[in-house]
């Protein structure tokens, strides 16, 4: 791979995006040029199953079996396989950019910035505040720097789209002196949150779309909510940590802290055994004991044995605090006029969607059974006061945009 500096020379040239995970990395590949990076990658795909016995590389286009990868590096490995299949695919073409979703910039990082030595090791002290994500990102970004050191990489935050939020969003009701170490409220998803206020100006026009009090709800693994005014971010559900706000797949979401106080305690689980549980055996998953996914919990809430039950308890719980967490966003702005659902969850499961809409009626929020069940742009009622649609996030084409400005 080649790279190339200078928006020109990109001509003909390639933005890599890397989304990386605990146990997957997605990838995509973005034709780069004069103009930013067309919405649709060139090539896309996933290696999931990272550490598992059978670790899965899907690419469009490329048909490659499990295959078992590095067991003492398997993550290096995920990477080098990456490497291998796209370097076939570009086929000669060179490599302009990588672009990384790296998940917190702190209060330092507010832009998409070139990494080099000095980011990366500032990017290594926040790890703590994303331990699902950020230790991998830059693993990611250290083997390349080690390999390729002239190749341009980009570190885009998902912090950074929050950066706009009042001191009064960002503030934690603890001392000011930890204010003053930066224990704040920093708000995640950015990445996500910044295609859905693009996708929104085009889609109503800029000016309607700055007038509407949105909320946008991007429902994944991971969960969040974020209100939208003037298309910028006022306010969000997650926190200091992604820890924080909405119930989600495996995470607790907003939680007691003397229920923390009381494991480790009264309990004594260790401060490991308790972050095991806060990030990795709760939401859905510790309710149901069955899955973290929506759509298994659904297929067995009607069973009448103990797993139906706690399918049951899981899914009212999980929609409870989301529907509760749309009002304070609603308070916060003053009223509501727009509500977006996005991500896998949002994109794609209108049971979640029927129930969410119908606790919301009070805000004047209908939903369209058919609409809906067609996961369709619209799928409020013409009577619905509030404008309710599903819009298909972008997170790497973000990215690619922002690895394109700065090269």
């Amino acid at each position: 791979m080649s790279a190339d500096t200078g928006v020109n020379a990109m001509t003909d040239s390639f933005i890599l995006v890397l989304n990386c995970g605990s146990s997957s990395i997605k990838f995509a590949l973005f034709e780069a040029g004069t103009a930013q990076p067309a919405r649709r990658p060139a090539w896309n795909g996933k290696v999931q199953g990272i550490g598992g016995p059978e670790p899965d590389f899907g690419a469009r286009d490329v048909a490659v079996a499990p295959v078992p990868l590095d067991a003492d590096h398997p993550y290096r490995a995920a990477l080098e396989l990456i490497r291998r299949h796209a370097l076939r695919w570009l086929d000669g073409r060179p490599l302009a950019a990588v672009a990384h979703r790296v998940v917190h910039g702190g209060s330092r990082y507010f832009q998409p910035v070139r990494v080099d030595a000095r980011v990366l090791a500032d990017l290594k002290g926040l790890i703590p505040l994303a331990p699902l994500h950020q230790p991998f990102a830059l693993e990611a970004i250290e083997i390349l720097l080690a390999e390729r050191p002239e190749l341009l990489q980009v570190a885009c935050f998902d912090t950074a789209f929050h950066h706009t939020l009042p001191r009064v969003e960002q503030m934690l009701p603890l001392s000011w002196s930890a204010w003053e170490r930066g224990l704040r409220r920093y708000g995640f998803h950015g990445l996500s949150y910044a295609y859905i206020a693009t996708a929104l100006a085009e889609r109503h026009g800029r000016e309607e779309a700055q007038r509407a009090r949105t909320v946008v709800a991007h429902l994944g693994s991971g969960a969040s909510l974020c209100a939208l005014q003037g298309l910028e971010s006022v306010a969000t559900t997650m926190g200091f940590s992604a820890l924080d706000g909405l119930m989600m797949g495996t995470r607790t979401g907003a939680l007691d802290p003397g229920a923390v106080l009381y494991l480790m305690e009264i309990e004594k689980l260790s401060l490991a055994e308790v972050g095991h549980a806060l990030y990795h055996a709760s939401g859905l998953l510790g309710i149901s004991g069955l899955s973290s996914d929506p759509r298994m919990l659904l297929a067995r809430e009607g069973e009448d044995s103990e797993v139906g039950e706690r399918c049951r308890a899981a899914l009212e719980l999980y929609v409870r605090r989301i529907v509760r967490e749309i009002g304070a966003m609603a308070a916060v702005l003053g009223g509501l006029d727009r509500l977006v659902f996005t991500a896998g969850v949002g994109e794609h499961n209108a049971a979640i969607r029927a129930r969410v809409g119908g606790a919301l009626g009070w805000l004047g929020v209908e939903i369209d059974d058919a609409a809906n069940r067609a996961d369709a742009i619209r799928i409020s009622t013409a009577n619905g006061r509030v404008d309710v649609g599903v819009e298909p996030t972008n997170e790497e084409w973000v990215a690619a945009r922002c690895a394109w400005a700065l090269a």
